[in-house]
């Protein structure tokens, strides 16, 4: 299981990088493992401001449709607009080009919650 050193790792199975006061935000290795096939993401939240924990989309597979969870509050700003397209590149690239949203961080992000890769491996075993 790939769980890269560099990003934080929510208990919702949502990674982020943050550079600057901008998040990228995905789904990780294990969680699109878990769900398989993914065949549509859905966010609707573009240009709202959510706080930590709110729905910001879904993500449907062949088998299940399951929501996905802000790991950190702030405005969506952007969706990946490759996944319209292609949602598969969450299975095929969850840390690179599978990216879901782009977050606008509210002031000082409070990244404490976050767990770390050696954590979040420890919690996915």
């Amino acid at each position: 299981m790939n769980i890269p050193q560099d990003l934080r790792y929510s208990k919702d199975h949502e990674w982020v990088r943050v550079e600057g006061d901008v998040a990228t935000v995905g789904i990780t290795d294990f969680a699109q493992s878990e769900l398989g096939d993914i065949v549509f993401v859905e966010v609707e939240t573009e240009d709202e401001t959510l706080a930590v924990d709110e729905v910001f989309g879904t993500i449907e597979a062949v088998k299940t449709v399951s929501d996905m969870f802000m790991p950190l509050s702030g405005t969506v700003t952007e969706l990946n607009p490759a996944l319209e397209d292609n949602p598969a590149l969450i299975n095929e690239d969850p840390y690179g080009e599978g990216w879901v949203i782009k977050v606008k961080l509210d002031g000082d992000a409070d990244m404490g919650h976050l767990m770390t890769a050696e954590a979040y491996a420890a919690e996915v075993g």
